[in-house]
């Protein structure tokens, strides 16, 4: 099935564009699906390499674009920024629109093994193989051989297993910004598990959760983490980036490879965020802009 972009605004910014594209979506269920796309001005010249922003539970894929703070370095940088929705919308699956942190606008990243759910909410397989494709079929300027992946919160989870589950062959770095860390172990993750895949949390522990897949991992790994000690939900225990940081240390990863940082007094908000984007988005410069992987 050939997806046909439709492009439903564009406006100029730090001397490149973004511009937010819709299109039928195969993989969720031909549910109408929109992503933003923001290219330098270096793609009039040839393809540039991409960065994967995933946003966290009730965003859409205009949060990160509009006030991540990321636009002015990655067009310093040369590199393209994908925004991806963070759900299917309009699925009219019973259920789905009653909490905020389940359903629409929470799709966790993850494909859905539970039958009601197994049919539009794919976000994993529409994130790594369905806009890579899109993008390549509809000759847009991205080197599809340069991808690194970052997010926040539920986003930031989405990064790193999306990453490691890939044993790091799709994307060359991970970063994250207040990442729910080790769903299998918290309640926005359990209720997830629980809700989407019908193995619950132990299926989830296998194939969706960053601290297990750290744990496990032989493979080299370029990895970030900011977070805030004034974040309300990482006091409430729904975070845990000390258990992927212990698990990533035990597993023999080091402080080049694996990066967590605590930031006194920030909180869970854009406004952390746009704090130390330009951070991260050097951070995975280092590695995009290298024609081989590292």
């Amino acid at each position: 099935m050939t997806q046909t972009l439709q492009k439903i605004s564009s406006s100029k910014t730090f001397e490149g564009e973004l511009t937010k594209y819709g299109f039928e979506s195969a993989v969720l269920g031909g549910l109408h699906a929109q992503f933003n796309l923001f290219l330098p001005a270096d793609a009039a010249h040839g393809k540039v390499p991409v960065l994967v922003y995933l946003a966290g539970l009730t965003c859409t894929e205009d949060n990160g674009a509009q006030k991540g703070g990321f636009l002015g370095v990655a067009a310093s940088q040369g590199i393209a920024i994908l925004f991806p929705d963070t759900s299917p919308r309009g699925a009219g699956i019973a259920g789905e629109d009653d909490d905020w942190d389940f359903g629409t606008g929470a799709g966790f990243y993850l494909d859905a093994t539970k039958p009601e759910y197994a049919k539009h909410y794919n976000m994993l397989s529409h994130i790594t193989v369905e806009l890579p494709q899109v993008i390549e079929a509809a000759g847009l300027p991205i080197d599809l051989n340069r991808q690194s992946i970052f997010g926040h919160s539920m986003g930031g989870h989405g990064a790193l297993t999306l990453y490691l589950s890939s044993k790091t062959e799709q994307y060359r770095s991970a970063s994250a910004f207040a990442p729910i860390s080790n769903p299998s172990k918290c309640p926005w993750g359990e209720k997830a598990f629980a809700g989407y895949l019908s193995g619950g949390v132990a299926e989830g522990i296998k194939h969706h959760d960053a601290t297990a897949l750290i744990s496990r991992s032989k493979d080299p790994v370029h990895i970030l983490i900011d977070y805030g000690t004034g974040d309300h939900f990482y006091k409430q225990g729904q975070l845990l980036p000390e258990k992927f940081l212990e698990a990533a240390r035990d597993a023999g990863y080091d402080e080049v490879q694996v990066r967590v940082r605590r930031h006194e007094g920030y909180d869970h908000s854009y406004f952390f965020i746009s704090t130390f984007a330009s951070d991260h988005v050097h951070f995975h410069a280092n590695f995009l802009k290298q024609k081989n992987k590292m």
